[in-house]
Parts: C-alpha cells; sequence; structure tokens
C-alpha cells in the first residue's frame, strides 16, 4: 500500500475568488466572534449602514457576555454558530464584525467551513483579533475578504473618512483600487507586484504551527498592523515570523497603524531592523487598522505596491 500525505498547500499567495458587490437593499448580517460590544455603539453602527440603504440583522448571539470570561462575546460555540449560519442564509450579502479584541481564534475552528465554501463568497469585514478569520477564510475557503472597520468600532462611528472608504468599497469598488493616506512614505523603497494578505501581526504570528496555518507568505504584498504592542514585544513577534520562514519570498510590505506601541520613532527604527533586511519595498503608515482614518484594505487581491508613491494599486476592484 503506497503512503498516504496530507494535502500539500500552496507554496505561494494566490488570488481568492472575490464576493458580489453590495447593492441598496443588501441584507447584511452583523456578528460579533471575539469581544462584548456595547449596545450603544452597536446602535450607532447599524444606523449608519441603514443610512446606506442595507438592511442590517443582528445575530442572535451578538449581545451576549460569556458567563466566566467578560471578555468574550458569549460562547465560543455560540459565535461560531451566529457565523456559520449567517453566511450560510441565501438572503444575507454580507457579513460584517461588530468588534474585535479576543477571541475570534477560540472560534474559528468551530466554523462549519465546509458549509462555507459551499455557500460560496460573500462580503467578510473585520480588522484586529479578526485578522485570524481573514486567515481562515483564504485557507479553508479560498475567498477574498475585507480588512476594514467594524459596525461598533469607534473609528467607524466617529471618522466619516474611515466610513466612506469602506462604503465606497462595497458599492463602487472599481473607485476606490488606488489605496493609501498623504502619511504613506517609502521605508524601504521600490515596487513590487504580489496578492494583498495580512492584518494584525500578532494574530498572524500566533496562527504559526496550526493546522491551517498559512505555511508562507511567499509571492505576498503582506499588510501589518497591530495595537497595544510595546517595541519589544513586537520584535519578538516579527522574529517569530522571520525565524519560520514564514517572511521568505514575500514581495512588498505595507504598514499601517501602531497605536499604543509606545513613541513612533521606536517603533519606526524596530521595523526598518526587522524587515528592512528581505530586500524588499516597505510603505510606512499606508492607512489602515488602529487610527484616526482606516482605509478599508481588501485581502487575496492581486496589485502593485509603490513605495515611493506611497500607494497600493489593486489590479481589479475588490468586489465583483
Amino acid at each position: 500500500m503506497s503512503p498516504r500525505f496530507p494535502p500539500a498547500r500552496p507554496a505561494a499567495v494566490a488570488p481568492l475568488i472575490r464576493a458580489e458587490r453590495l447593492r441598496p437593499g443588501a441584507r447584511v448580517a452583523v456578528v460579533a466572534p471575539s469581544g462584548p460590544i456595547p449596545e450603544e455603539r452597536l446602535r450607532a453602527g447599524l444606523d449608519v449602514l441603514r443610512g446606506w440603504g442595507l438592511e442590517p440583522v443582528v445575530a442572535p448571539h451578538v449581545r451576549d457576555t460569556h458567563p466566566a470570561l467578560g471578555y468574550l462575546a458569549g460562547e465560543d460555540t455560540a459565535r461560531a454558530r451566529d457565523l456559520t449560519e449567517a453566511w450560510c442564509d441565501p438572503s444575507v450579502a454580507a457579513v460584517i464584525c461588530a468588534r474585535g479584541g479576543f477571541g475570534a481564534q477560540r472560534m474559528v475552528d468551530l466554523v462549519d467551513w465546509r458549509a462555507v465554501r459551499e455557500a460560496g463568497p460573500k462580503v467578510f469585514v473585520g480588522y484586529s483579533d479578526v485578522t485570524a478569520l481573514h486567515e481562515a477564510f483564504a485557507g479553508r475557503a479560498g475567498f477574498a475578504t475585507l480588512h476594514g472597520p467594524m459596525a461598533a468600532a469607534g473609528t467607524f462611528l466617529s471618522d466619516p473618512s474611515t466610513q466612506e472608504s469602506l462604503r465606497a468599497t462595497l458599492f463602487e469598488p472599481e473607485t476606490v483600487r488606488t489605496l493609501g493616506l498623504d502619511t504613506a512614505r517609502s521605508l524601504v523603497p521600490g515596487r513590487a507586484r504580489g496578492v494583498t494578505l495580512g492584518g494584525c501581526v500578532s494574530l498572524l504570528a500566533a496562527d504559526l504551527g496550526t493546522p491551517h496555518g498559512r505555511p508562507s507568505a511567499r509571492g505576498g504584498l503582506l499588510l501589518l498592523e497591530d495595537v497595544g504592542e510595546e517595541p519589544y514585544r513586537l520584535d519578538r513577534i516579527l522574529t517569530q515570523l522571520l525565524r519560520s520562514g514564514w517572511l521568505d519570498g514575500v514581495a512588498g510590505i505595507a504598514l499601517g497603524s501602531w497605536e499604543e506601541c509606545g513613541p513612533y520613532e521606536a517603533v519606526r527604527a524596530l521595523l526598518a531592523d526587522r524587515l528592512g533586511g528581505l530586500g524588499v519595498p516597505v510603505v510606512e503608515e499606508l492607512g489602515f487598522g488602529h487610527s484616526a482614518t482606516a482605509l478599508t484594505m481588501p485581502l487575496g487581491i492581486p496589485g502593485v505596491l509603490d513605495a515611493e508613491a506611497g500607494t497600493l494599486t489593486l489590479d481589479v476592484p475588490a468586489l465583483r
């Protein structure tokens, strides 16, 4: 009998299947895969979505709090069931996370990924802790997703530019194919082509060694940001990604915000030290993540990163 081997995983980041753009009147499910949601912020976010002509539907367990672990929005099984059922509901065109925090790692393996794949691609939006789900949608379903503001996140509720970036991506994706704020500048010069991936760097490092973790960022345009990680902890995280070989062959790197990570000059020196030796273009302060203005960044889409111009230009719109 010939030996049995696990299926080979792709050696390079490849384009993923895009969902269809939203239309006025579309139903969108709001889920809470991570932390609990303040009711007033949830109501305000739902009002924004309604103002865009959408019909938001709150998943059954969004308002829950875990009985023993107050930093979780309910039981792991309930949060996973909400996501699975929302995705598999044919009347739902998009799934938008309510907030980040912590907890997506705990429920990601409880999602019915076979059912998700069979239901086909839909719009999925979130960032921060939701990075664990972006990686799962890419690896287990092959679907492109949106690293973007969440319905009850403070930035989404307070910043018009953040709202407009998401709205345009959802309804008019061809109008937002070149991404980057005026703050963007070159940390390492150059121009690179690849497929977008990434998110919160601590979550990417935490995925290493898991059964379904992405084996490599090879061929990718890697988006990195984080919050509340001091420089020495960011050093440990980036060093782990380097030592594991996960960054070998990455095509280029775009850096977002580093809120509450210490003085930016200290963070910048660390990023240059850890990433500068890769020999690929690196753009800093592109304008995504835990920042005052957070652009929506499509994941799983081919494009070009231009460090001197401070832009990421997509080959195709984020949504069909």
